[in-house]
């Protein structure tokens, strides 16, 4: 069995902490209402930066991974990110609660991914890992995990995509 590649969309895909003024190289703007923003207080659709060349990247990596959205736009991930960067609809990790409390000072998001992988070898992106979410995983996950924090600022890069490639080789 395949591994798993959990994505997160804002900041491994959508570069949210970029200077505003300056789209990042590669990347093109869309404005999305996700169900969320759509609850938010700005009347302002989302501003989302996709680089296009992700989609691809990721397909490349699909014979290595089974891919998964890891990402607060849950399903609705398939309808705005997906389309956007060619890729067919992802089984996503439904969060039983968003943003909630986490054991141990780790990010909300680790003890869910721990269930939603299972026995199953993992990589994750993400910019809200840190040596806490590390930690935990390593004591309490059963297979091999790659936790690859991603800057929000920058995306996901070619080393990224390497590095992903090489830890599912391995």
């Amino acid at each position: 069995m395949k591994p798993l590649l959990l994505i997160d969309v804002d900041g491994p895909l959508n570069p949210y902490a970029a200077k505003a003024q300056r789209r990042p190289q590669g990347y093109t703007t869309h404005r999305m209402r996700p169900t969320g923003w759509r609850e938010a207080e700005s009347a302002k659709p989302l501003r989302v930066w996709l680089n296009p060349a992700h989609g691809a990247q990721l397909l490349a990596l699909a014979d290595r991974y089974e891919l998964v959205w890891a990402t607060t736009w849950k399903d609705e991930a398939n309808d705005w990110i997906g389309p956007q960067l060619g890729l067919p609809r992802l089984p996503f990790v439904d969060w039983p609660v968003m943003h909630g409390r986490a054991p141990r000072g780790t990010f909300w998001k680790t003890q869910y991914v721990l269930d939603y992988a299972g026995a199953r070898p993992f990589a994750w992106v993400d910019d809200d890992i840190t040596a806490l979410d590390h930690e935990y995983v390593d004591q309490r996950h059963p297979a091999r995990a790659l936790l690859l924090r991603i800057d929000e600022r920058i995306g996901l890069v070619g080393s990224d995509f390497a590095l992903l490639a090489d830890w599912a080789h391995a």
